[in-house]
Protein backbone atom coordinates (compact mmCIF):
# COMPACT_ATOMS: atom_id res chain seq x y z
CA UNK A 1 0.00 0.00 0.00
CA UNK A 2 1.51 3.31 -1.08
CA UNK A 3 1.61 6.26 1.29
CA UNK A 4 -0.97 8.86 0.31
CA UNK A 5 -1.00 12.61 0.74
CA UNK A 6 -3.42 13.46 3.55
CA UNK A 7 -4.01 16.98 2.28
CA UNK A 8 -5.00 15.67 -1.14
CA UNK A 9 -7.31 13.03 0.34
CA UNK A 10 -9.13 15.69 2.35
CA UNK A 11 -9.28 18.39 -0.32
CA UNK A 12 -10.47 15.99 -3.03
CA UNK A 13 -13.37 14.64 -0.96
CA UNK A 14 -16.16 17.14 -0.25
CA UNK A 15 -17.66 14.95 2.45
CA UNK A 16 -15.53 12.32 4.20
CA UNK A 17 -17.84 12.83 7.20
CA UNK A 18 -15.93 12.16 10.41
CA UNK A 19 -12.33 11.02 10.33
CA UNK A 20 -9.58 9.62 12.56
CA UNK A 21 -5.84 9.81 11.90
CA UNK A 22 -3.39 7.93 14.15
CA UNK A 23 0.34 7.57 13.59
CA UNK A 24 3.84 8.83 14.39
CA UNK A 25 5.57 12.13 13.67
CA UNK A 26 8.34 12.36 11.07
CA UNK A 27 11.03 12.68 13.74
CA UNK A 28 9.70 9.59 15.50
CA UNK A 29 9.35 11.41 18.82
CA UNK A 30 5.58 11.85 18.97
CA UNK A 31 2.46 9.75 18.67
CA UNK A 32 -0.08 11.62 16.56
CA UNK A 33 -3.87 11.67 16.90
CA UNK A 34 -6.36 13.72 14.92
CA UNK A 35 -10.14 13.72 14.69
CA UNK A 36 -12.51 15.91 12.66
CA UNK A 37 -16.24 16.25 12.15
CA UNK A 38 -18.23 17.63 9.25
CA UNK A 39 -21.91 18.36 8.75
CA UNK A 40 -24.49 18.92 6.03
CA UNK A 41 -27.53 19.82 8.15
CA UNK A 42 -27.88 22.88 10.39
CA UNK A 43 -28.10 20.56 13.40
CA UNK A 44 -24.82 18.82 12.54
CA UNK A 45 -23.03 22.06 11.77
CA UNK A 46 -24.17 23.68 15.02
CA UNK A 47 -21.32 22.14 17.04
CA UNK A 48 -17.95 22.91 18.56
CA UNK A 49 -15.24 20.89 20.31
CA UNK A 50 -14.64 21.84 23.94
CA UNK A 51 -11.91 20.61 26.28
CA UNK A 52 -12.81 18.26 29.14
CA UNK A 53 -10.77 16.89 32.02
CA UNK A 54 -9.80 13.78 30.06
CA UNK A 55 -10.24 14.78 26.42
CA UNK A 56 -12.84 16.67 24.42
CA UNK A 57 -16.58 16.63 23.81
CA UNK A 58 -18.95 18.07 21.24
CA UNK A 59 -21.33 20.80 22.32
CA UNK A 60 -23.96 22.92 20.60
CA UNK A 61 -22.60 26.23 19.37
CA UNK A 62 -26.09 27.70 19.75
CA UNK A 63 -28.17 25.54 22.14
CA UNK A 64 -31.39 27.21 20.95
CA UNK A 65 -30.86 25.70 17.49
CA UNK A 66 -30.13 22.14 18.64
CA UNK A 67 -33.01 19.94 17.46
CA UNK A 68 -31.71 16.43 18.16
CA UNK A 69 -28.61 15.76 20.29
CA UNK A 70 -28.54 12.02 19.64
CA UNK A 71 -25.55 10.85 17.58
CA UNK A 72 -23.95 14.30 17.47
CA UNK A 73 -23.26 15.13 21.15
CA UNK A 74 -20.62 12.82 22.64
CA UNK A 75 -16.99 12.55 23.83
CA UNK A 76 -14.83 11.94 20.73
CA UNK A 77 -11.60 11.73 22.75
CA UNK A 78 -11.00 10.31 26.23
CA UNK A 79 -7.83 9.31 28.04
CA UNK A 80 -7.44 5.89 29.66
CA UNK A 81 -4.29 6.04 31.73
CA UNK A 82 -1.68 7.16 29.22
CA UNK A 83 -3.69 5.71 26.36
CA UNK A 84 -6.12 7.64 24.18
CA UNK A 85 -9.50 6.54 22.82
CA UNK A 86 -10.74 8.38 19.71
CA UNK A 87 -14.11 7.61 18.10
CA UNK A 88 -16.94 9.18 16.15
CA UNK A 89 -19.65 8.53 18.73
CA UNK A 90 -20.60 7.54 22.23
CA UNK A 91 -18.69 4.28 21.77
CA UNK A 92 -15.75 6.29 23.14
CA UNK A 93 -17.29 5.65 26.54
CA UNK A 94 -17.95 2.00 25.66
CA UNK A 95 -14.27 1.45 24.85
CA UNK A 96 -13.01 3.44 27.83
CA UNK A 97 -15.28 1.68 30.30
CA UNK A 98 -14.46 -1.69 28.76
CA UNK A 99 -10.72 -1.14 29.05
CA UNK A 100 -11.09 -0.08 32.68
CA UNK A 101 -13.06 -3.28 33.31
CA UNK A 102 -10.33 -5.43 31.79
CA UNK A 103 -11.86 -5.93 28.35
CA UNK A 104 -10.00 -5.53 25.07
CA UNK A 105 -10.62 -2.84 22.47
CA UNK A 106 -12.28 -5.41 20.21
CA UNK A 107 -14.42 -7.09 22.86
CA UNK A 108 -15.76 -3.73 24.02
CA UNK A 109 -16.74 -2.80 20.46
CA UNK A 110 -18.45 -6.14 19.89
CA UNK A 111 -21.26 -4.75 22.04
CA UNK A 112 -21.90 -1.96 19.49
CA UNK A 113 -22.76 -1.64 15.81
CA UNK A 114 -23.24 1.07 13.16
CA UNK A 115 -25.36 4.12 13.91
CA UNK A 116 -29.16 3.79 13.58
CA UNK A 117 -29.47 6.69 11.13
CA UNK A 118 -31.28 5.05 8.20
CA UNK A 119 -30.72 5.09 5.28
CA UNK A 120 -27.04 5.98 5.83
CA UNK A 121 -26.31 3.59 8.72
CA UNK A 122 -23.17 5.60 9.41
CA UNK A 123 -20.20 3.40 10.37
CA UNK A 124 -18.78 3.65 13.86
CA UNK A 125 -15.05 4.30 13.55
CA UNK A 126 -12.82 3.95 16.61
CA UNK A 127 -9.15 4.13 17.52
CA UNK A 128 -6.96 3.33 20.51
CA UNK A 129 -3.52 4.94 20.78
CA UNK A 130 -1.20 3.25 23.30
CA UNK A 131 1.59 4.95 25.31
CA UNK A 132 4.28 3.26 23.19
CA UNK A 133 2.79 4.71 20.00
CA UNK A 134 1.22 1.49 18.73
CA UNK A 135 -2.44 1.79 17.83
CA UNK A 136 -5.61 0.01 16.80
CA UNK A 137 -8.43 1.07 14.49
CA UNK A 138 -11.90 -0.34 13.92
CA UNK A 139 -14.93 0.19 11.74
CA UNK A 140 -18.39 -1.26 12.37
CA UNK A 141 -20.59 -0.97 9.28
CA UNK A 142 -23.76 -2.33 7.75
CA UNK A 143 -23.67 -4.90 4.96
CA UNK A 144 -23.85 -2.50 2.02
CA UNK A 145 -26.73 -0.64 3.65
CA UNK A 146 -28.53 -3.71 4.95
CA UNK A 147 -29.02 -3.15 8.70
CA UNK A 148 -29.72 -6.82 9.39
CA UNK A 149 -25.97 -7.53 9.29
CA UNK A 150 -23.05 -5.75 10.94
CA UNK A 151 -19.55 -6.15 9.53
CA UNK A 152 -16.77 -5.61 12.08
CA UNK A 153 -13.20 -4.84 11.04
CA UNK A 154 -10.22 -4.43 13.38
CA UNK A 155 -6.70 -3.34 12.50
CA UNK A 156 -3.60 -3.38 14.72
CA UNK A 157 -0.44 -1.36 14.03
CA UNK A 158 2.56 -2.31 16.15
CA UNK A 159 5.78 -0.27 15.93
CA UNK A 160 4.37 2.40 13.56
CA UNK A 161 6.93 3.89 11.21
CA UNK A 162 8.03 7.50 11.66
CA UNK A 163 6.31 9.96 9.36
CA UNK A 164 3.24 7.93 8.56
CA UNK A 165 -0.21 7.19 9.90
CA UNK A 166 -3.51 5.57 9.07
CA UNK A 167 -6.64 7.48 8.13
CA UNK A 168 -10.17 6.09 8.42
CA UNK A 169 -13.36 8.05 7.81
CA UNK A 170 -17.07 7.38 7.73
CA UNK A 171 -17.92 8.10 4.08
CA UNK A 172 -16.26 7.64 0.71
CA UNK A 173 -17.83 10.94 -0.36
CA UNK A 174 -21.13 12.79 -0.61
CA UNK A 175 -24.31 11.05 -1.76
CA UNK A 176 -27.78 9.91 -0.84
CA UNK A 177 -27.53 7.62 0.97
CA UNK A 178 -23.98 8.41 2.01
CA UNK A 179 -21.55 5.68 0.84
CA UNK A 180 -19.72 4.04 3.76
CA UNK A 181 -15.95 3.87 3.92
CA UNK A 182 -14.46 0.83 2.16
CA UNK A 183 -11.17 -1.02 2.43
CA UNK A 184 -8.28 -0.79 4.87
CA UNK A 185 -7.49 2.46 6.70
CA UNK A 186 -5.53 4.63 4.28
CA UNK A 187 -1.76 4.87 4.76
CA UNK A 188 -0.87 8.57 4.83
CA UNK A 189 2.23 10.74 5.15
CA UNK A 190 2.59 12.60 8.46
CA UNK A 191 5.32 15.17 7.84
CA UNK A 192 3.96 18.09 9.88
CA UNK A 193 6.51 18.99 12.60
CA UNK A 194 3.91 19.96 15.23
CA UNK A 195 0.27 19.70 16.24
CA UNK A 196 -0.26 23.27 15.06
CA UNK A 197 1.23 22.51 11.65
CA UNK A 198 -0.88 19.37 11.16
CA UNK A 199 -3.99 21.24 12.28
CA UNK A 200 -3.28 23.94 9.69
CA UNK A 201 -2.71 21.31 7.02
CA UNK A 202 -5.92 19.42 7.73
CA UNK A 203 -8.20 22.37 8.49
CA UNK A 204 -7.24 24.19 5.30
CA UNK A 205 -7.83 21.04 3.24
CA UNK A 206 -11.29 20.21 4.61
CA UNK A 207 -14.27 21.40 2.58
CA UNK A 208 -15.03 24.95 3.79
CA UNK A 209 -18.81 24.52 3.63
CA UNK A 210 -18.96 21.18 5.47
CA UNK A 211 -16.11 21.27 8.00
CA UNK A 212 -17.16 21.81 11.61
CA UNK A 213 -14.38 21.01 14.11
CA UNK A 214 -10.89 19.50 14.29
CA UNK A 215 -8.73 18.09 17.11
CA UNK A 216 -5.00 17.31 16.85
CA UNK A 217 -2.68 16.03 19.58
CA UNK A 218 1.09 15.31 19.51
CA UNK A 219 2.10 13.08 22.45
CA UNK A 220 5.72 12.68 23.52
CA UNK A 221 6.70 9.01 23.43
CA UNK A 222 9.35 9.76 26.04
CA UNK A 223 7.26 11.17 28.85
CA UNK A 224 3.61 11.34 27.72
CA UNK A 225 3.35 15.13 27.71
CA UNK A 226 1.44 16.57 24.79
CA UNK A 227 0.42 19.62 22.81
CA UNK A 228 -2.99 19.83 21.24
CA UNK A 229 -4.91 22.11 18.92
CA UNK A 230 -8.65 22.54 18.48
CA UNK A 231 -10.21 24.32 15.52
CA UNK A 232 -13.90 25.21 15.41
CA UNK A 233 -15.70 26.82 12.48
CA UNK A 234 -17.87 28.73 14.96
Amino acid sequence: MNKLDLTHLLSSNPYPGRGIVLGRSADGKFAVAAYFIMGRSENSRNRVFTVTEDGIRTEAHDPSKMTDPSLIIYHPVREVGRGLVVTNGDQTDTVRDGLLAGKTFASALHTREFEPDAPNYTPRISGLLSPDGSFKLSILKSADGDPSCCHRYFYTYDHPLAGEGRFIHTYMGDGSPLPSFEGEPERVVLDAPSAEALADQMWNALNPDNKVSLFVRYISLEDGTYTQVIRNKF
